[in-house]
Formats: structure tokens, sequence, C-alpha cells
């Protein structure tokens, strides 16, 4: 199975750490991305990528893993509020080594800054989403698209297969995972691979030769593309 295309010689950004207990990633992306894309191309804020679901039109009596940011980097506190409060939610964080005071001290920090995933139907969301009085620095990350004439904005959903790759990625600790540039077309035409072997067992996503390396990427419509490190072909099987 040839999967491989051009090199490029693309400017790349690597994960920040020293310690590369990675739960997530960077993330460039606005808080409210003005991506005008056609309703006719998803439906509900649901990304068209790896959908498992019956069907990609949403509900808000279905639940789904739901995008949220917050501001002035308050998405820890949310989480913790949320899961206390028994959501299912999800917080890409990193365990990083700085210098404090002279000190060598590991500290966690967040990956995509501002922004957390929570798993519900849209009204259960809703009630912390709305809720000025606990967490008013909380809301929907919202994809932009245009109807017609209008434009609309509606909460951004984000497949259960995407979100547990992403988990996979973050957990294999490698030291080459890759936060690939939003504008980059490769991983969004490659073809959809399953990793079947090696640290990143699991993964499903678009397959590229990117940096000089094949890798397979998890397209997080709007947010992030997160890269592996090199994968043979071997080790992936087409889906």
């Amino acid at each position: 199975m040839n999967m491989n295309s051009g090199t490029t010689d693309e400017v790349v950004h690597p994960l920040k750490s020293e310690n590369k207990t990675c739960e997530g990633l960077t993330s460039n992306a606005s808080p409210e991305n003005k991506s005008d894309t056609k309703a006719k191309k998803s439906q509900k804020g649901v990304s068209t990528h790896c959908i498992h679901t019956s069907t990609a039109t949403s509900s808000a009596n279905a639940p789904h893993w739901y995008a949220l940011r917050t501001t002035y980097g308050r998405e820890r506190k949310a989480y913790d509020y949320m899961v206390a409060k028994g959501v299912k939610a999800f917080c890409p964080t990193l365990k990083v080594t700085k210098e404090v005071r002279g000190e060598r001290r590991e500290v966690i920090e967040s990956r995509l800054p501002n922004i957390f995933f929570a798993y519900g139907t849209e009204e259960e969301l809703k009630k912390f989403v709305f809720d000025n009085v606990n967490l008013p620095f909380l809301r929907f990350y919202y994809r932009h698209y245009h109807d017609s004439s209008n434009r609309r904005k509606e909460p951004l959903i984000v497949p259960d297969c995407q979100i547990e790759s992403f988990r996979i990625i973050c957990e294999a600790e490698a030291n080459d995972v890759l936060l690939v540039p939003e504008n980059e077309q490769k991983f969004k035409s490659g073809k959809r691979v399953r990793v079947i072997d090696g640290k990143f067992k699991g993964v499903e996503g678009r397959v590229a030769r990117y940096h000089g390396q094949q890798r397979v990427a998890v397209v997080i419509e709007d947010i992030a593309t997160i890269a592996t490190a090199y994968l043979p072909s071997a080790f992936l099987e087409l889906i």
C-alpha cells in the first residue's frame, strides 16, 4: 500500500515539552473561528471527518462531544467544575519542566488554551454554558457557516473517534507529534487509515507525507490538526 505523497518544507510546530506526558496540543485558532463552510457540507456543527454515528445530523436530544471555550485560561476550572457535577469531559494537558526561581519544577499546562471538550446533549451542556453564576466565562465553541444569504453559527461537535484518536496520540508520549498549520490541505485530502500497530494503535485519520515523514493526522475541524510521529505503511490499514 503506497500512501506517500511529495515531501514539503513547511514550518511545523512540535509539541512543546521536556517531559512528554502529552494530553493535548496548542491551537492557534480563535475561539470563534470564522470558517465560512457551506451548510450543505455539515449539519448542526458536525464535522464530516470520521463520523461513526448513524447520521451526520446533530440533535439537541442526542449526546455528542462538544468543544467548549473559556476566557483567560480558565478551561481547567470549568473542566473541574463540570466533572465534579458528573459530566464526562476531556481537557488536554501536558506536564512540562520549567525553571521557577532557579529551581526546575514540573507544571501542568493546557495543550489547547481556553478549550476543552465535554460529552452530553446540547441541552444538558447549556445548563453549564449559560450558568452565569458559577461559569460566567464558559461558552460553546462555535463554527460559522452560510445558509443561503444568512451567516449562522452552531456549537461545534467533534466525532467520538476524533476525541479517542486525540487521546491516543497524546498519551503515546512521542517526541515528534506535531501541530500542523490549519491551512495544510494534504491531511484533509489524504487517504483515511487506521493505525494497527505501535504506540499510536487505534488512531484513525488522514495519511500524508509531511516534514519528510509519513504521518497520520486527526483533523479537528476549525480547531487543530494533530499529526503522529513517523509511521511505516505496515502499521496502517485503509478504512
